[in-house]
């Protein structure tokens, strides 16, 4: 043991843990900053919580391993609406917040109010810690919490309106380094053999299947596994917008992203199928549809490492509990001697028609990714993207449009691009993306987001200039929220200005405000300009945006059901 400050403590443990960064809006654990800088931790300081969230939301989902931010306590309940996203998508965010001291509870402190409820919504795991000498237990325990089973964020609430009262004061304390909770899985269970032998039996016995891969295969760093089962076994594969990376968009068995964000063929072969084997997938309704795929009485069998994920959504006619990776390992193991199909001829025959189905569909919109219109149509910028990224992108995207666009319209030329995405809050991705720099200093971080997204966060750019995270932003111009188009239309029997204002946006020059703090801007008018632009944002040294001035009707599709 050791005497030490609490804050001394935070810095020693943050930094045995291989964390980089803090994000943070001033003030909080302020006196831990110091000892922070000397351990080589860089402090970034956003302009609002939210942000400071969500950019270590990006961080953790990037690095696959735990991220910290923190506020003091009046800003707490924003800290703590920003973690919503970290929380849908699994990600180990740990949130730090002040708050005064008991004797000032209950009694009217200014500026203070109840923390349980507001992180107990968007967290596995929330504690206050009272005395410096209970860091040490509850912050090695956030720490686990954060890491294991389904991933997910955690909150440490310190006494002191900046969390003083534990970072000041002293006590005898070791720092104890858990090595097995520094990066994801922190563990790797295997499924017992009954199981495995189960779902490979429910496999070959199927001549429509189909494979729904998940977030969970990218946590587990299953891709291989994944795309090895699939080709032994010659199942189709949909990809959650999570696994978007996880399996090659141009491999013969490849079907896109499914559900309410994806491509028809996707949708089209799942409600086709006669077994669904969920790989690390939560079955919820953005995957499935809102639970309308796969088809009522469609058998489903599901691996997850969390048990309490196996048949959520549907009944299950097996369940096997297991890191994904050691998972598939196992069943790629045993394959041989109860993996072959009961019907190979109907197998044949389905992986003809999934092969027609995806066929189908890209003839059905090649017309619109090789348009040459004016203003630029969104699935034609999807297809320069696709074209012109570097082979090491990291894609962020943000949600409704973005996350439509990237999903279906935007494919991956390399198994060295990847992709995060929002997981439900408008404005995430700016910010995200410059965390994720923050992890992957040596890759280009390109951000997809419309200029409605863009809207709620752009003065972060400030923050990326000032420490030199240099993402590039690919906005989707249409001075417009034009998801909302259809509902607005609707209430009001037609496209008439009162529904109008309630769906169009200012004219806006994103490019001009960009330079205007410092950064580089260009605008895109013609889908032929859009390969220079982008070359001239990646080389240029400085957080970039790209303004790509696009077509108001350019509006993405429904999902096939």
């Amino acid at each position: 043991m050791t005497e030490m400050t609490g804050g001394e403590f935070l810095a020693e443990t943050l930094h045995g843990y291989g964390v980089t960064h803090f994000f943070f809006m001033p003030v909080i654990v302020d006196d831990s900053m110091v000892r922070m800088e000397e351990l080589g931790i860089a402090r970034i300081m956003a302009h609002s919580e939210k942000p400071a969230a969500y950019m270590a939301d990006g961080y953790a989902r990037v690095k696959g391993s735990i991220a910290f931010c923190g506020a003091q306590s009046v800003g707490a309940t924003n800290l703590a609406a920003g973690l919503q996203d970290a929380y849908l998508a699994s990600s180990p965010v740990i949130a730090l917040t002040g708050r005064l001291t008991q004797e000032q509870q209950d009694r009217h402190a200014y500026q203070e109010v109840d923390h349980g409820s507001p992180f107990s919504a968007n967290t596995k795991y929330s504690a206050r810690v009272d005395s410096t000498d209970q860091l040490p237990m509850y912050l090695r325990q956030a720490i686990r919490e954060a890491t294991t089973g389904t991933p997910g964020p955690a909150h440490l609430d310190l006494a002191g309106i900046a969390g003083g009262e534990i970072t000041k004061k002293s006590a005898d304390m070791e720092v104890v380094i858990e090595n097995q909770f520094s990066s994801l899985p922190p563990f790797r269970p295997e499924p017992d053999s009954e199981s495995v032998n189960a779902a490979l039996s429910a496999l070959a016995s199927a001549s429509k299947p189909v494979i729904v891969a998940g977030g969970g295969v990218k946590t587990s760093d299953a891709s291989g596994q994944l795309i090895e089962l699939a080709e032994r076994l010659e199942i189709p594969v949909a990809t959650a917008l999570n696994a978007k990376e996880c399996f090659p968009s141009d491999h013969p068995l490849a079907l896109g992203v499914p559900g309410s964000y994806s491509r028809a063929c996707a949708n089209q072969a799942i409600a086709e199928a006669d077994l669904v084997f969920f790989i690390g997938s939560h079955t919820g309704g953005q995957v499935t549809n809102d639970w309308k795929l796969p088809r009522k009485g469609t058998r489903v069998i599901q691996i997850d490492i969390n048990a309490a994920e196996l048949g959520r959504s549907f009944p299950i006619e097996v369940g096997v509990m297991s890191d994904i990776q050691s998972g598939l390992q196992k069943m790629l193991n045993a394959s041989s001697e109860v993996g072959k199909a009961t019907d190979e001829q109907g197998r044949a025959d389905w992986l003809s028609r999934t092969q027609q189905l995806v066929g189908d569909w890209k003839a059905s919109v090649d017309h619109l990714w090789n348009s040459d219109d004016s203003p630029m149509r969104t699935e034609r910028l999807s297809k320069e993207l696709t074209d012109h990224m570097p082979s090491d992108t990291l894609l962020v995207a943000d949600t409704g449009h973005s996350g439509i666009w990237t999903g279906t319209m935007v494919d991956f030329t390399s198994p060295d691009q990847s992709y995060i995405r929002c997981a439900g809050s408008l404005g995430w991705a700016f910010p995200a993306a410059i965390g994720a720099k923050a992890a992957v200093p040596e890759r280009p971080v390109i951000t997809f987001a419309g200029d409605g997204a863009l809207w709620y966060h752009f003065m972060e750019l400030d923050t990326a200039m000032r420490y030199g995270l240099n993402t590039v932003t690919v906005v989707n111009n249409n001075h417009s929220l034009n998801q909302e188009r259809g509902l607005n239309v609707r209430n009001y029997g037609g496209d008439l200005p009162g529904s109008n204002e309630l769906w169009h946006l200012t004219e806006t020059h994103f490019a001009a405000m960009a330079e205007q703090m410092g950064g580089f801007g260009i605008t895109v008018e013609k889908p032929g300009e859009f390969e220079g632009a982008l070359d001239q944002a990646l080389n240029s040294g400085k957080p970039a945006v790209i303004d790509v001035k696009t077509n108001i009707e350019s509006i993405a599709p429904p999902a096939w059901d």
